[in-house]
């Protein structure tokens, strides 16, 4: 009787991880392919609608840059903290407390034409999604709760909070009953980019957000500990890298970053609050995240990658025909063959023979422990 086993390598390749993300994008448009014959939609033109026919035009450009901002914002706050695995899950929720902290005082001040107007909103945005966060810091902290399920769940407790205040409180009393605010005044709101285009000025918080995590990572002391504390917690420890300022630290900086995020959506397309304020940036932007390699520069790739999903799913609608959810299967698709392209960088699989021999199959990158694509050893 035979089985496989999945062990850790000693060491992974480096050109290994760097084709990790390349290896997940062509097992996504095979898989793709398959996804659309079995459609009865040809596969090139539906390509076609997704990754060429977005940047075909002024406009198409423009909304892929529109969404583009907000996937390169969260995604460089979220992969500070996976460095350090802590697993910030729920920026969708954070991004939501930023749209809420900034429209409120959008609504408080509709009238003032004041330049202090927009980035009293990005403060208080920052800090709403920072706030947000800090509660599952507080309670991993102190009572050892998984942040994923906090996180995750927090998102739902914002959107229902959401909801209740475009109904209620924050309801343009002129709507016509209708769940949203009234418009932001023109201080409260960013400055288009691209004529022609919903592009805007919020596009640099993301870029500026890119320039700073690659400082923090790279060259401080701070992002050294954290990612530190990651890879090897037990050494991190006895250096005195306190695990609890990790958790925080991680955590927070995602939470601001998103919470940043909202304030750009509804200063920008938007110009108001409402019920669907995101399409899910928060949650896309985890895959924007590990996509990237968690590195800074990578992620800019990969934030412009999922934004061309996202404007060319909505063209493809049009275009091919293919139905409303076919972007989220190609997010989904793509997170999948990610996880499993990296899990092989990182482990190999080994098969177990029932003599007590084990024969150990090598996927994807070298082991520094492996001599022989057949060797054996005793089990």
């Amino acid at each position: 009787m035979t089985g496989f086993k999945i062990i850790p390598r000693s060491q992974s390749s480096f050109l290994a991880q760097l084709l990790v993300p390349v290896a997940a994008i062509v097992l996504t448009l095979l898989a793709g392919s398959v996804f659309f014959t079995l459609l009865g939609k040809s596969p090139l033109a539906s390509f076609y609608a997704f990754f060429i026919e977005p940047l075909t035009s002024r406009y198409g450009i423009g909304e892929v840059l529109l969404k583009m901002g907000p996937l390169l914002l969260i995604a460089q706050g979220l992969a500070i903290g996976f460095r350090a695995r802590v697993w910030n899950i729920g920026a969708e929720g954070q991004l939501l407390l930023g749209a809420i902290a900034a429209g409120a005082i959008a609504l408080q001040f509709e009238l003032s034409d004041s330049v202090w107007l927009l980035p009293s909103m990005i403060l208080a945005g920052t800090l709403a999604g920072a706030g947000w966060a800090a509660i599952a810091a507080f309670l991993r902290t102190r009572f050892n709760a998984n942040e994923i399920l906090v996180t995750f769940m927090l998102s739902s407790i914002a959107l229902q909070l959401l909801y209740y205040l475009v109904s209620g409180p924050l309801r343009d009393p002129m709507g016509m009953s209708f769940p949203q605010s009234a418009m932001f005044g023109d201080a409260a709101m960013f400055s288009p980019l691209l004529s022609g285009t919903r592009v805007n000025t919020s596009l640099f918080l993301g870029l500026v957000a890119t320039l700073l995590a690659w400082i923090f990572v790279q060259r401080s002391m701070p992002g050294y500990k954290l990612l530190v504390s990651g890879l090897a917690p037990g050494a991190a420890g006895y250096a005195g890298f306190a695990a609890n300022r990790a958790v925080w630290l991680g955590l927070l900086i995602g939470g601001a970053a998103a919470g940043m995020a909202g304030v750009a959506e509804v200063a920008g397309p938007l110009g108001l609050l409402q019920r669907n304020i995101s399409p899910g940036y928060g949650f896309a932007a985890i895959i924007v995240a590990f996509l990237g390699g968690l590195h800074p520069i990578g992620i800019v790739f990969a934030a412009f990658f999922m934004a061309l999903i996202y404007v060319g799913g909505d063209m493809s609608l049009v275009s091919v025909g293919l139905p409303n959810a076919s972007t989220t299967i190609f997010q989904g698709m793509l997170l999948v063959f990610y996880l499993a392209c990296y899990l092989f960088v990182n482990h190999r699989i080994q098969r177990q023979v029932a003599s007590g021999t084990v024969a150990s199959a090598e996927v994807g990158g070298s082991d520094a422990d492996h001599t022989g694509s057949g060797a054996t050893g005793h089990a």
